[in-house]
């Protein structure tokens, strides 16, 4: 256990700055959700979805408030378990999975009880982060950086992450796995591993990807990706490549979506104002509803928000001396900017369609209970920073 050192005001102690930048985000969600439930009777009423949402909230901030008394000591020792957990509730919702939401969309990745719905992916991504940071702090600690050694920690980051691949896969959730990828990317960066190792490695990914969208674009590359790939997701490179090629099946959401961004122009529609039908416009495709309301200049200011979250994030990183908190702040930062990067993204066509919510905007508990677990470590680590020697996970 950590021991105090010296006595602060609890509010010097509060990063503030997150604080504030989360409740804009919280207001955003609440009205770009009551025009989405005004314009889509699936969704209840306004009033019902927007109290569903800060419910949420509320039980969100109860976490975050207890992650905050966690240090670094204790979040280094209760890693492990916290990845195990994860683990299980992946393979569990392999068997208990709701089938009313497969038949939708192809997933396994939901638990069901009663009208509430809970993906366990999105817990499970900032309980890889710390058992990530565990592991390089670790490795670091008790070997230096040298060729073998970099590689040996190479497989051991991979080597965590290969389970839940492999449960992602089977959950048919390749958007999510897509975020683990982006977590590991940013710990890689940061981790001390040499450049010599990781050019190379981020040469072939790139490669393999480019390589994997121009055999997308030919049948006899579709039919070699077809034992990786479902229908569907080739649907979704179709929307992408050419949005306007069939508006009435495959890019009708994506269609929709860029036809309400631009209506909005230049500084939107005006306030509550809705007039484009997009589908699951609550959850994935919500920028679509600031975008109509707003208009570019709406879109530049929640970016604006974005951005200033993440610089704050980052002042805190760099402000702690200790290892294990800096890569925990790494994972959240990628983890968050993935997201952010990918809904907006695909929301204009500038990215291929996937189900990755808008972080702390889209509507649902899974995601924003996620995102806030990662704003309770941050907030963590500005909690303890000044006042505490931490004698487990050590400093630089």
């Amino acid at each position: 256990m950590a021991k105090l050192q010296n006595k602060t005001d609890i509010y010097d102690r509060v990063a503030w700055g997150i604080v504030g930048a989360i409740a804009l985000l919280a207001i955003i969600s609440f009205y770009a959700i009551w025009i989405a439930a005004s314009n889509d009777s699936t969704l209840g009423t306004p009033f019902k979805a927007v109290v569903g949402q800060a419910v949420w909230y509320i039980l969100s901030i109860a976490i975050v408030i207890v992650i905050m008394q966690f240090d670094a000591d204790q979040l280094f020792k209760i890693a492990p378990y916290a990845y195990g957990l994860g683990i299980v509730l992946l393979i569990l919702v392999l068997i208990f999975y709701d089938r009313s939401s497969f038949v939708n969309n192809g997933a396994k990745s939901w638990f069901k009880l009663g009208s509430l719905t809970f993906q366990p992916s999105e817990v499970m991504k900032p309980a890889f982060i710390l058992m990530l940071a565990r592991v390089v702090k670790d490795h670091n600690e008790y070997y230096g950086h040298t060729w073998r050694n970099d590689w040996i920690l190479l497989g051991k980051i991979f080597g965590w992450l290969a389970p839940i691949a492999v449960l992602l896969k089977l959950q048919n959730d390749f958007g999510t796995m897509l975020v683990f990828f982006a977590i590991v990317g940013g710990v890689i960066l940061v981790s001390g591993i040499t450049w010599k190792i990781i050019l190379p490695t981020f040469i072939v990914i790139a490669v393999l990807g480019t390589t994997t969208i121009l055999l997308v674009t030919t049948n006899w590359g579709r039919a070699f990706l077809g034992h990786f790939f479902k229908a569907y997701q080739f649907e979704r490179i179709n929307s992408w490549l050419d949005p306007s090629g069939d508006t009435s099946s495959g890019a009708y959401q994506l269609w929709q979506s860029m036809k309400a961004i631009g209506s909005g122009q230049i500084f939107g529609s005006g306030f509550g104002k809705s007039s484009v039908y997009v589908p699951v416009r609550s959850s994935d495709m919500v920028f679509s509803v600031l975008g109509e309301s707003f208009g570019f200049v709406g879109g530049v200011v929640l970016i604006m928000i974005y951005l200033y979250l993440i610089i704050q994030m980052v002042m805190i990183s760099f402000d702690t001396r200790n290892a294990f908190y800096s890569y925990i702040s790494t994972g959240i930062i990628m983890m968050i900017l993935f997201h952010v990067f990918e809904n907006v993204g695909m929301s204009i066509d500038l990215l291929p369609l996937t189900g990755i919510p808008l972080p702390f905007v889209s509507q649902g508990g899974s995601a924003l209970i996620g995102n806030m677990i990662g704003i309770g470590l941050i907030l963590s680590m500005k909690f303890h920073n000044k006042d505490y020697i931490f004698s487990t996970a050590g400093d630089f």
